[in-house]
């Protein structure tokens, strides 16, 4: 639920340092949101029309315009995030959750963006890919000094270019950033029905590494993180991107983790249409079905949904599509574990040997606040596939602008892949 509150008049007084006083008294309210379903797309209530986007799993945040200038506020702030249902994260981000909001603005609008910081350290807030004047970069001590607990920054600056950008801490980054502090900003064309699209998503590529049983994020891990997000969910508990089927549909995919994303689309093959640094041009853009995003990396992914079903995007890294994951256990296959499994199941009730796959389908027991490493329920049982994970389900009959689940498809019995109950084939003599 979306709630909005006013700032506490304390907090007004530590801010006073950094802000003068009539400025204060101006600040916009504060809406916040702890919700993880994805909101229906932000329609403009004010400035410019634009047609704006959905954030997978998120929410686009309000703004105010006031003397022609649109204005947002951003709270950096611990926050308690739903990885998947039965695991949730004690992490940083803004107003109620990580990622933070989208901020969604037009060419050419003068942003005024208040930032208050409600962390325990200094922060500081870099947007990324931006034109802008060099004091508003956000690069503490570099570009401004850091804003210290409880006070309120102003950034103001003109959105010179359309685009899809982030936003970001370049303040002590690799605990902000591993406890989960970004966010996606769209910059939207001045004309409306340039580069229009049918449907709009946007989502942040990001990653943790949360022990089985604790809540919080390790921040010194390089590589060998274990929980790999889309918008800081992980499959089962990603949202599925729906269309009608024939619709032009775009995905805008930040990568602020620590390494690359090969990110694969099943079924339909796409456009790279966009990059951090602009749009390309249409006869520049490149047929793709996977597309490798670097760190500090956005693609914007175009393709049409041509043919019905539900349709799988994914990371192309196939631990990326796993849950909980361990770097430590051993290789087990073609050693027959059977009499130790029973030695053990003895004294530990549902044991399981490392390593088997056999019994994917049967609920085996979990530490506290853990996800298993795959198994989301689908059609046909068990979904071997977890975190970097989720469908884009496409039908006929999704009214324009429903962007709720349509539930399972129904394929026609004819096109379904079936079991041979037939005899073998013979065996075929070497040549």
């Amino acid at each position: 639920m979306v709630t909005r509150r006013h700032l506490f008049t304390g907090m007004a007084a530590l801010a006073a340092a950094s802000v003068g006083k009539s400025a204060l008294a101006a600040l916009p309210e504060i809406v916040s949101s702890t919700a993880t379903d994805t909101r229906a797309p932000l329609m403009p209530p004010s400035g410019r029309p634009y047609r704006p986007v959905a954030t997978l799993n998120g929410w686009t945040l309000p703004w105010r315009m006031r003397n022609g200038v649109k204005e947002f506020h951003l709270v950096a702030e611990p926050v308690v995030r739903e990885i998947a249902p039965g695991m949730k994260a004690n992490l940083w981000g803004y107003n109620g959750q990580s990622p933070g909001p989208t901020i969604e603005v037009v060419e050419g609008d003068r942003v005024r963006l208040f930032v208050t910081n409600r962390l325990t350290e200094p922060t500081s807030i870099h947007w990324h890919g931006q034109r802008l004047p060099n004091g508003m970069d956000g690069v503490s001590g570099l570009n401004q000094p850091s804003i210290k607990p409880g006070q309120t920054f102003v950034y103001e600056f003109r959105a010179e270019r359309p685009g899809s950008f982030m936003y970001h801490p370049h303040a002590n980054e690799t605990t902000q950033m591993a406890m989960g502090m970004m966010g996606s900003w769209v910059t939207h064309p001045a004309d409306p029905q340039a580069m229009a699209v049918d449907r709009d998503y946007v989502l942040l590529l990001n990653a943790y590494d949360i022990d089985p049983g604790s809540f919080t994020p390790r921040v010194s891990t390089m590589l060998d993180f274990n929980l790999w997000t889309f918008n800081s969910r992980a499959y089962p508990g990603v949202d599925s991107m729906v269309a009608r089927q024939g619709e032009r549909v775009r995905v805008r995919i930040g990568n602020l983790t620590m390494t690359n994303h090969p990110i694969h689309l099943h079924g339909h093959e796409f456009e790279v249409a966009g990059t951090g640094g602009g749009w390309i041009a249409p006869g520049a853009r490149w047929p793709e079905v996977t597309t490798d995003i670097a760190v500090g990396q956005v693609r914007a992914i175009e393709f049409t949904a041509r043919a019905p079903g539900d349709w799988a995007f994914h990371c192309h890294k196939t631990h990326h599509t796993m849950n909980a994951m361990s770097h430590r256990v051993p290789t087990m296959i073609g050693v027959d574990q059977s009499d130790l499994e029973q030695k053990i199941a003895a004294l530990v009730p549902n044991y399981m040997s490392a390593g088997d796959m056999r019994n994917m389908d049967q609920p085996m027991a979990l530490p506290d606040n853990t996800l298993p490493m795959m198994g989301g329920a689908g059609p046909y049982g068990s979904i071997d596939m977890g975190g970097m994970f989720t469908m884009v389900k496409i039908r006929p009959d999704i009214a324009p602008g429903d962007y709720r689940d349509p539930g399972w498809y129904r394929p026609p019995r004819s096109s379904v892949a079936y079991l041979w109950t037939g005899e073998p084939p013979p065996l075929a003599a070497p040549p």
